[in-house]
């Protein structure tokens, strides 16, 4: 793993070992993930179209094509295979409130 995913592999699998991969589901069936980075911040990834909000994928993945994956995102593969991601229910328009966070976060 580490070989195709190079320094990401070792802390996406610190991130999943502290438990801080979390997937919010709405009643209309949206999931999107929410990973705690090491930093502290919270980003929000979308596995079911590989995005995550973080600088380094817009840089590393999007940009610079040096990366498959941000160490957020493989953080949520794995807490899905390993089945150990956080889980929460919550309302469409708390869905909707931290994706617009997010967006609002990323303008400033």
């Amino acid at each position: 793993m580490k070989f195709v995913f190079g320094s990401s592999a070792v802390q996406a699998l610190d991130l999943v070992d502290r438990q801080s991969v979390t997937l919010l589901s709405s009643p209309s069936g949206r999931r999107v993930y929410q990973v705690l980075g090491s930093s502290g911040r919270t980003y929000v990834c979308l596995a079911s179209c590989h995005y995550c909000s973080c600088p380094a994928f817009a840089f590393s993945v999007l940009r610079k094509s040096d990366s498959l994956l941000c160490k957020h995102l493989l953080a949520v593969y794995l807490s899905q295979v390993m089945r150990t991601c956080q889980q929460l229910s919550v309302s469409d328009k708390q869905l909707t409130d931290v994706l617009l966070m997010e967006k609002t976060q990323e303008a400033s």
